[in-house]
């Protein structure tokens, strides 16, 4: 389930970038603005990219808005896997009980 909630913000953020792309066509180096499916890929791309941390080369935010939404979405994919990681461990725990974990300690 978490796959899913984790592609949310990639696809959301690659819609941004559309749209900062299409209002200014030289705010993304490496994407060209074009009426066909290779921007879609290429916008995709390098969202999940972002959203990763993975880092690119090939395609730069140049414009002060796109390099602001790729600093969010960095930001984003570094604290949602953390963030649930933690709500999960805070289940598990709560979950298993004092007296479980009383005893375990000794």
């Amino acid at each position: 389930m978490a796959a899913p909630l984790y592609e949310f913000p990639g696809c959301g953020f690659a819609t941004l970038f559309l749209f900062v792309g299409l209002a200014a066509p030289d705010a993304i180096k490496g994407i060209a603005f074009q009426d066909d499916q290779s921007v879609a890929a290429s916008l995709f791309y390098m969202s999940f990219v972002t959203l990763t941390s993975t880092g690119y080369g090939d395609i730069v935010p140049v414009h002060p808005l796109a390099r602001s939404l790729c600093n969010i979405e960095s930001v984003i994919g570094q604290l949602y896997p953390a963030t649930l990681l933690a709500r999960l461990v805070t289940l598990e725990l709560s979950s298993t009980g004092p007296a479980r974990r009383s005893t375990s300690i000794t």
